[in-house]
């Protein structure tokens, strides 16, 4: 997601040990989470399949999801999180079972009691009219677009993906996902993957979407209205492989749109080239018919609204942001969000970096222009632990990309890059936090990341960059 300090969807509408292993998640106090009254850690989830039904029409959706799991500890009741939405059946390794509500929680009981290790299914059939629900950032979700085709989209970081589905809401709960949607006729349904299979029959076209991920559900998304679409194709520079990415906008955008998003290509064979192999089989951005405070990030697949494309590309720094998540924050995600930094400060580098190699502002002038704008606010956030409230304060993306180019500047473009690509490579698929990514700067340079680090990330005050280096700079490398 691009920085925000309010988290509506349509306009109007500390040093340690590295990464926790599954049995440190387990024990993690509820205290030290966020928001810990999201997401079970009695559980793991392998995979999600949802049979989708919905008619913009009556704004109902009807919803059948089919998700596998294996227990982390001895269970005699499975805990899920769903809002809004309300359960028709639910079957637990093909046993019906009674399903009980508590608020936001779905909870349901084992026909037997299920060791730690053991593999077992879920089969709930739910439905009801979604929208979005609250959130100490507004209300995020599930949402209509308002156009007259009655589109919907979804945006769910942090805490939205219950408005739509059942699922374990943690961001470190990544699992393989399919989608079958059933939409009228003449309307496209657009989610996370690849498009496996498309038909009609009769008055309903069902869309499938394959993706592998590993993904954690708030970054799982649905769009449903009318798009054009354009296909395109870039080279992985890390690897010479193809990536085919597919983009949808409203028709009436076309023009603009096409214009302002064709440089995805270019940006993927540079931060390939940077960040190493592209980690997932596809790509593509869509624009809904509605105004947006942000674009959202979704794993392969963010949202714009409709303000955001001008035929300028005067938000192309939004577009390179949100390319970045797949490697930060999609395919390495955070273990808590108190990690958050390591999403948005890293993406917004890398807006910063694309500056710099289209030759535009280099990222040294942007980061002392920055530096200086984050000096004469308020010295009052740890940008390694600022606060559940503050997760997409402004001053996390610009500290956090700081941060960055602070290390950039000591360690050079070279071991910089390398830092990157192996930080990507170590956690790739995988969850990571803070500590576990001062660790892995440590192992690449032990005597200048660690002081350096704990001031930018644990510190109030701001700390000083460094003197610049001299060009050329990653971006022109």
């Amino acid at each position: 997601m691009t920085r925000c300090t309010r988290r509506a969807l349509i306009r109007g509408a500390a040093l340690g040990p590295l990464a926790a292993t599954a049995a440190d998640r387990l024990s993690q106090p509820a205290a030290e989470r966020y928001f810990p009254g999201h997401g079970s850690y009695g559980h793991h989830t392998t995979s999600y399949e949802l049979r989708l039904a919905y008619d913009p029409a009556a704004g109902v959706l009807e919803g059948r999801a089919l998700i596998r799991a294996v227990a982390a500890r001895p269970l005699r009741e499975v805990e899920l999180d769903l809002a809004r939405l309300t359960v028709r059946g639910a079957r637990v390794d093909g046993i019906g079972v009674r399903a009980r509500t508590r608020r936001s929680k779905l909870l349901l009981p084992t026909p037997h009691p299920f060791a730690a290790g053991a593999p077992f299914t879920l089969d709930i059939a739910y439905g009801g009219r979604p929208g979005p629900v609250r959130s100490p950032f507004g209300a995020i979700g599930w949402d209509r677009t308002g156009d007259a085709h009655g589109g919907t989209l979804v945006a769910a970081q942090p805490l939205g993906a219950p408005s739509w589905f059942p699922c374990n809401d943690r961001p470190d709960d990544k699992a393989e996902f399919v989608f079958r949607i059933t939409v009228p006729r003449g309307h496209h349904a657009l989610a996370n993957g690849t498009l496996a299979e498309h038909r009609a029959d009769g008055a309903t076209e069902c869309w499938t979407y394959h993706h592998s991920g590993p993904m954690a559900p708030y970054l799982a998304a649905l769009y449903t209205g009318r798009f054009a679409h354009d296909t395109w194709r870039a080279r992985d520079s890390a690897t010479g492989r193809t990536v085919t990415g597919r983009d949808a906008y409203p028709a009436h955008l076309s023009h603009h749109a096409r214009h302002d998003l064709a440089r995805q290509p270019a940006m993927i064979e540079a931060f390939t080239g940077w960040f190493g192999p592209y980690p997932f089989e596809t790509y593509g951005a869509v624009v809904v018919d509605a105004d947006l405070d942000e674009p959202v990030e979704n794993q392969t697949l963010p949202v714009f609204g409709r303000n955001h494309i001008d035929g300028g590309r005067t938000w192309e720094t939004l577009v390179a942001h949100e390319l970045a998540h797949q490697w930060f924050g999609n395919s390495v995600s955070l273990r808590d969000w108190r990690d958050i930094w390591l999403n948005e400060g890293f993406a917004t580098y890398c807006e910063w970096l694309w500056s710099e190699h289209i030759g535009e502002d280099p990222a040294d002038a942007i980061a002392r222009r920055e530096w200086a704008a984050l000096h004469s606010r308020p010295q009052n956030l740890r940008l390694g632990d600022p606060g559940r409230d503050r997760i997409f304060d402004d001053r996390v993306y610009t500290r956090g990309a700081c941060t960055l180019h602070a290390l950039r500047l000591t360690m050079g473009d070279e071991r910089f890059l390398t830092l990157l690509r192996s930080w990507h490579h170590a956690h790739r698929g995988r969850s990571a936090d803070t500590r576990a990514f001062v660790a892995h700067a440590a192992r690449h340079a032990p005597h200048t990341t660690g002081p350096l680090l704990h001031a930018w990330l644990y510190d109030e005050p701001l700390p000083p960059l460094p003197p610049p280096s001299p060009p050329p700079g990653v971006g022109r490398t």
